[in-house]
């Protein structure tokens, strides 16, 4: 019997998938506990209809991630994060990519999750550095950030 899954099942298949199964598997576990439906062609084409659905959601996130990257790649886009300095330019503690986020939110109003701020390991010196970040899984885009004494 062909079915949809409505959701992963471990070892037999994922969300959105079509296969072939056991009738008897099909009727007194998948379907009957709503992980996945009679593959009929009303069913089918709902199914066509989701994913031509995610695949224009999809496409926008990525087109909106690319002009994200363009602003933010822009040379006229510097981060100014100030933070305590002793002699030689030695930062007290260090400029980490929480504080990055909440400057890029207040100077230009991009919000940008932490976690996507590719630091590998925190400033610890005042100057300017690029820091990569990971806007989407295709997109990476590099920020300009000052860091500056208060």
């Amino acid at each position: 019997m062909k079915v949809i899954f409505t959701q992963d099942v471990k070892g037999k298949g994922k969300k959105g998938e079509v296969k072939e199964v056991p009738t008897g598997f099909a009727q007194n576990f998948l379907i009957k506990q709503g992980k996945a439906v009679e593959a009929t062609t009303a069913n089918l084409s709902v199914l066509k209809g989701q994913q031509k659905a995610k695949e224009k959601h999809d496409a926008e996130v990525l087109a909106e991630a690319q002009k994200l990257k363009e602003f933010i790649e822009n040379e006229d886009t510097i981060i100014e994060v100030k933070t305590k300095a002793g002699e030689e330019g030695r930062v007290f503690g260090s400029v980490t990519s929480k504080q990055i986020a909440q400057s890029l939110q207040k100077q230009y109003s991009v919000k940008v999750d932490r976690r996507k701020i590719d630091l590998e390991e925190p400033i610890r010196a005042l100057g300017y550095r690029k820091v990569p970040i990971k806007l989407h899984s295709k997109v990476m885009a590099t920020l300009n950030v000052h860091i500056v004494a208060e």
